[in-house]
């Protein structure tokens, strides 16, 4: 407004000063100076506000206009029209560009009606050019601001894209390091747990079983730590390129998970196809850590006496992961409530569904589903529980 308020006094000022100067024709006798110089004032003054109200402030300048061109008080009448049409055809719109623009027409063919003169065919010629230059410049400015506005909100969108990637990849992340810190610590912590109650049992009956529990205990938490350590040392980065990496676990690895686990007191039963050598590494990772998660169950739940059974096979495009054991041999019942009241037992069967179970199963599931297989998890048909997946082979081709 400052700008628009030093132009509106410039245009005044220049009116003022012919008037004072005798007018455009000074042989003509002109109105009072309490009459011109308002006016003069009154035909620019609603420029101040052509930018916040361009339509308001130009229909003040077109009313106006038509005093200060009667009393022939300069030309700052004309050109705050002109200045009046630009803003409207800027900051409004074409449609109310036009219909300003046919009103400036008419004002200017009223006037050439009412003071009729011998130059008003340049008169009329210097508006009609006026107009057009003024219409132009405007619409060339509207087209500019809107292909700006255009800019702007595209950049906005990209922003906003940008912002959203950013958060699903940080949250993508963090489910990726939350699955891998609940495989590589809740594996190890269940076996720590069932070795110490074990220890502790047979500290006094059986000294030796109660070591042997110990160095199990001890060799666990440190292969614990070493991974701990070496995934906290990719997140923060700062492992140098000479220290030697070891790789994630895969399909191959079972017969050591196997072995671990018969160690901790959990006989394991384990069966592997052919065609696991040349699975892609998510994959063989998803198979070794459903595998770990399972037997890492049920070493926490099945029992005491319990073992499992692990089979993992390929067939054609398709890996089929099962681990099943038996409770401890114990088969699930349920109570039956019949129609007259009276109970009765009845072996559950093995149902095929996905439940919501914690932060193990969520994470089984999770990676069933990043590749795009299947997780069933439930009780098994003769007692004990089983953990079924069905993984896609997706071989770089």
């Amino acid at each position: 407004m400052v700008g628009d308020s030093l132009l509106a006094v410039l245009l005044a000022a220049f009116d003022i000063l012919v008037f004072a100067a005798g007018g455009l024709d000074p042989d003509a006798p002109g109105p009072s100076w309490y009459i011109a110089v308002p006016i003069d004032i009154a035909v620019v003054a609603p420029l101040v506000f052509r930018r916040k109200r361009p339509v308001l402030a130009a229909y003040a300048v077109y009313v106006v206009s038509y005093a200060h061109s009667a009393l022939d008080l300069g030309v700052s009448g004309l050109v705050a029209l002109a200045i009046s049409l630009y803003s409207v055809q800027v900051y409004v719109g074409r449609k109310q560009g036009l219909l300003y623009g046919g009103a400036f027409v008419v004002a200017m063919a009223v006037a050439a009606i009412v003071k009729p003169e011998p130059s008003v065919a340049a008169q009329l010629l210097f508006s009609a050019f006026t107009i057009a230059f003024c219409w132009l410049l405007g619409e060339f400015m509207y087209a500019r601001r809107a292909y700006q506005r255009e800019l702007e909100a595209r950049l906005h969108l990209l922003e906003t894209e940008r912002d959203q990637a950013a958060r699903i990849a940080v949250a993508e992340e963090r489910g990726r390091i939350a699955r891998e810190l609940h495989d590589v610590v809740a594996h190890s912590v269940s076996v720590m747990v069932v070795q110490a109650d074990g220890a502790a049992l047979a500290l006094k009956s059986n000294p030796e079983l109660a070591g042997r529990a110990l160095g199990t205990i001890s060799e666990t938490g440190r292969g614990a730590l070493g991974e701990l350590r070496r995934l906290l040392d990719v997140l923060r980065g700062d492992r140098g390129d000479d220290e030697p990496r070891v790789p994630q676990p895969d399909a191959t690895a079972l017969g050591d998970l196997a072995q671990r686990m018969r160690a901790a007191g959990v006989p394991v039963d384990l069966a592997l196809g052919d065609g696991l050598d040349d699975l892609p590494a998510g994959v063989s990772l998803g198979i070794y850590r459903i595998v770990q998660e399972s037997l890492t169950n049920t070493l926490k739940h099945a029992g005491a006496g319990a073992s499992a059974a692990v089979r993992v096979h390929r067939t054609g495009d398709q890996i089929e992961v099962l681990v099943r054991d038996d409770g401890a041999g114990r088969a699930r019942r349920l109570e039956q409530v019949g129609a007259n009241g009276a109970t009765g037992t009845a072996r559950q069967p093995a149902p095929r569904l996905s439940v919501a179970g914690g932060n193990g199963l969520i994470g089984m599931r999770e990676r069933a589903h990043v590749y795009g297989g299947t997780l069933e998890v439930g009780p098994a048909a003769g007692g004990g529980w089983q953990v079924r997946a069905v993984l896609p082979v997706r071989l770089n081709s």
